[in-house]
């Protein structure tokens, strides 16, 4: 005699394998051997109020249902990732959308030995007058020059665009200001600094952004004005106690300024390479 026997199927799941297709059925003495569905149907007591037994049903293979999940968590990551995905914006050539510092010195030297320095394109500030187009300025320093970070702490806050130094020479400072302090402007005015007062004028009312201080009587040792031939820009140069050097120009509706400090032992150790770079600042024509 035969009975059915399912215990087969429970210790298979157990150990993590797939059982194989058919039933165990149990002799009276024990014996154990496979049958197929058929015989398996036919053992069974044939009353009305006997059902067929569940098996269980086989399991997938070991690892699909593992595998088929993180198929599906993946495919969910990697869609939200592409959902809110944040684009770097594309590059433009408009000035005043960078923050920060942006290199702006040539990478070879000049035929001097000198290295120009350029306001990058990409370079931001408003400068007190929003954010209309700064015309570039450049100037030339020797080697060893670098740029240094501009303080939310300086005197001339957002005016102060640049500050440039050498430890063995000294320190330079470009302000851009609006030329609105003097004068009422449009947007797009184009104003020389000979239209917002004479030199002694300009420097005056630019000290402290340019030295933290006023200037004191006597001050002033120098002042120069010349016309740019390739612009036609003037310029105001002036030299100033102790050991400083200014130059300005006005281009658009702002003033630009390169305002150079030493001391002692940096002017007397390199006052023709000071002069030289104040005498090397330009700005370009304003356009539309």
């Amino acid at each position: 005699m035969l009975a059915l026997s399912m215990s087969a199927l429970p210790r298979a799941h157990a150990q993590g394998r797939r059982p194989r297709t058919g039933v165990i059925a149990r002799a009276a003495g024990g014996e154990e051997r496979r049958v197929n569905g058929a015989q398996a149907r036919a053992l069974l007591p044939l009353s009305s109020s006997s059902s067929p037994p569940t098996l269980p049903a086989a399991p997938l293979a070991a690892g699909s249902s593992d595998q088929q999940s993180r198929r599906s968590a993946l495919a969910s990551l990697l869609a939200a990732a592409a959902a809110t995905a944040v684009l770097p914006p594309p590059a433009s050539a408009i000035q005043g959308l960078t923050a920060g510092r942006i290199p702006g010195l040539a990478s070879s030297p000049s035929p001097d030995g000198t290295f120009l320095y350029t306001r990058p394109e990409g370079k931001s500030g408003g400068h007190g007058v929003g954010w209309s187009v700064i015309p570039k300025y450049r100037f030339s320093v020797p080697a060893g020059w670098e740029e240094t970070p501009v303080s939310i702490a300086d005197l001339g806050g957002t005016e102060i665009d640049l500050r440039y130094g050498s430890k063995a020479q000294g320190s330079l400072v470009v302000v851009v200001a609006p030329v609105a302090r003097f004068v009422d402007v449009e947007r797009n005015a184009d104003v020389r600094i000979t239209e917002l007062g004479p030199a002694d004028v300009i420097i005056e009312a630019f000290a402290v952004e340019l030295f933290g201080a006023p200037l004191n009587p006597g001050d002033v040792l120098e002042t120069d004005v010349s016309v740019d031939k390739g612009s036609g820009l003037t310029y105001y140069r002036w030299t100033l106690k102790p050991h400083r050097l200014v130059a300005a120009t006005a281009v658009g509706n702002r003033l630009f300024f390169l305002a150079i400090s030493a001391t002692g032992v940096q002017w007397r150790r390199a006052e023709a390479e000071l002069r030289a770079i104040s005498a090397s600042f330009r700005v370009d024509p304003f356009k539309l």
